[in-house]
């Protein structure tokens, strides 16, 4: 594991940062560290923000200094074990890779040479890491994906790209949770709204979490679309 880095952001933030490329490890620690600041109530500390590598830490500088809260934060780090993680989350996402769901999956069959079971069964055959959430509120960007499968982002992006759908950009897959823009090839869709800013808890999963894609028929689309709260999310130990 590389050395720890303190980067500051201006007066009121520094970014830690794990590792200079994308780690589970990495991953885990940083984490383990927001969970760790939220429970500490760190006076002065007002937020934490998770990347793939790194975490950000905004505090007031009227309230705590960044050489007392770094020294916190090290401290907190330091504390860290493999069997401290805690269980992890794998969160089983249906998803319909029928034609009319996935309107790049000829692309990617061409590009990786695979036929559409294969890509499917690849696919659906991993727990995901989810890395960090953007782009779009719910947006994971997922780790993991096995490399057979690796398709290049589109030429010219798509002005809009429907909610729920699964596509495949470089070395990472991910679910668009709303309608928008995108560039990313499309494979698949999903029933779940993954984002609905009406419920208690508007993103169905957190950064830190897995997700594990579950082929579904087209009329199992239908019977479950829109659906909230009818995950299966499994739970195991984190090591």
């Amino acid at each position: 594991m590389e050395e720890i880095r303190f980067l500051p952001c201006g007066d009121s933030a520094i970014t830690v940062v794990f590792s200079r490329e994308m780690s589970e490890e990495a991953n885990r620690k940083l984490h383990f560290l927001a969970a760790q600041i939220e429970r500490e109530r760190i006076p002065g500390v007002s937020e934490t923000v998770p990347a793939f590598c790194s975490i950000t830490v905004y505090f007031d500088p009227l309230r705590i200094s960044r050489i007392k809260l770094e020294k916190k934060i090290s401290r907190l780090i330091r504390a860290y074990r493999e069997d401290a993680a805690a269980p992890r989350r794998v969160f089983l996402i249906p998803v319909c890779y029928e034609d009319a769901f996935a309107p790049d999956m000829a692309d990617v069959c061409r590009l990786t040479g695979l036929t559409k079971e294969e890509v499917i069964q690849i696919h659906s055959s991993t727990d995901y890491l989810i890395y960090m959430l953007g782009f779009l509120p719910g947006f994971p960007y997922l780790g993991g994906m096995d490399p057979r499968i690796e398709a290049p982002r589109l030429d010219t992006p798509r002005t809009a790209i429907p909610e729920g759908a699964v596509g495949i950009g470089g070395k990472q897959t991910g679910i668009y949770p709303l309608a928008s823009p995108g560039g990313w090839r499309l494979i698949g869709q999903t029933p779940v709204k993954v984002y609905d800013p009406t419920r208690n808890m508007p993103i169905l999963y957190r950064a830190g979490d897995y997700i594990r894609f579950c082929p579904i028929s087209a009329a199992e689309f239908e019977a479950r679309r829109n659906s909230a709260g009818e995950i299966e999310v499994r739970e195991e130990s984190a090591v």
